[in-house]
């Protein structure tokens, strides 16, 4: 099978993209720098020079492909609509990656949410990630193609690709070594489903070779607390203190996104559709225990 990926020298496309040339997929990457596309020839991925804006570049690689894989942004309206003009009426998959911040709540770490959403339940989307969610669902009613969204939680482990590091706990792991205390947002107590990033990549094979793969999957397997990640951390690096920042402080650290979604906020989902639907059966169930003992000390 021949597949275009979007973001293939980034931490998800990047792990992707090998893993499924070690299953025997053909693959061609999109890459914006070209000073990485002999990385990726060397890997053998196909680079194609262009980027999200090159609208006629996506519909023309979409048409070409077999099936097309979005990891390079879940917000980009005009790349989707490229890449559905590319697959229009050909009911070849694109498969989307979006992120479960639609579903947080911006406690400010302060507060544990009881609410878990899983595919059968409405979502509550804020208003800074409705624009997110309206893309999830242009793709999934998308006449003529097999539309299907992974919504991954928090992603960790070490990526196969070019960028090995996801973004939440190595932001807090870079912040730590750089201030010598481990920040985070209010006192912890927000939670996040996770996810191993080798789990994401089984996930992403599957949905792709199941003949009645289509709709919206979550990506999960296990839950931890902001306040369990930084003890975890603490734990790793030798670092004792922990230091909880009020938003506006946390702000300054990590943006506007990064403090109040990413940090921030509660994003409990549970992924029943992926292990009912495609038999996904994730091996890595702990992000503590791989903080713990596999992550690298300096990001």
């Amino acid at each position: 099978m021949k597949v275009f990926i979007t973001g293939a020298t980034g931490y998800v496309g990047g792990s992707i993209a090998l893993h499924l040339l070690a299953s025997g997929y053909q693959v061609r990457g999109l890459v914006r720098d070209m000073s990485k596309a002999e990385a990726l020839l060397q890997a053998g991925i196909e680079p194609v020079q262009g980027d999200l804006d090159d609208s006629g570049l996506l519909t023309r690689e979409a048409r070409a492909a077999d099936a097309v894989i979005n990891c390079a942004s879940s917000d980009h309206r005009p790349a989707i609509e490229a890449l559905l003009a590319g697959l229009s009426g050909s009911r070849k998959i694109l498969l989307h990656t979006s992120g479960s911040s639609q579903v947080g709540d911006a406690v400010a770490g302060n507060k544990v949410s009881e609410q878990i959403f899983d595919e059968s339940t409405p979502l509550i989307v804020s208003a800074g990630k409705q624009a997110r969610y309206e893309l999830d669902q242009r793709i999934l009613s998308a006449p003529g193609v097999r539309g299907i969204v992974i919504c991954n939680t928090l992603i960790y482990g070490k990526g196969r690709g070019l960028n090995p590091h996801s973004v939440q706990t190595p932001a807090l792991v870079k912040n730590a070594l750089a201030r010598g205390v481990v920040q985070i947002v209010g006192a912890g107590l927000n939670r996040w489903s996770t996810v191993h990033i080798d789990d994401v990549c089984a996930l992403y094979q599957l949905a792709l070779e199941a003949p009645s793969s289509k709709g919206f999957y979550f990506a999960e397997n296990g839950e931890a607390s902001f306040a369990e990640i930084a003890q975890a951390i603490s734990n790793r690096l030798g670092i004792p203190a922990i230091e909880g920042l009020d938003e506006e402080q946390a702000i300054a650290v990590w943006g506007l996104n990064g403090a109040r979604y990413s940090l921030g906020s509660n994003s409990r989902i549970r992924g029943i559709r992926a292990r009912a639907e495609l038999g996904w059966q994730p091996q890595h169930p702990s992000v503590l225990q791989w903080i713990s003992q596999e992550m690298d000390t300096a990001p």
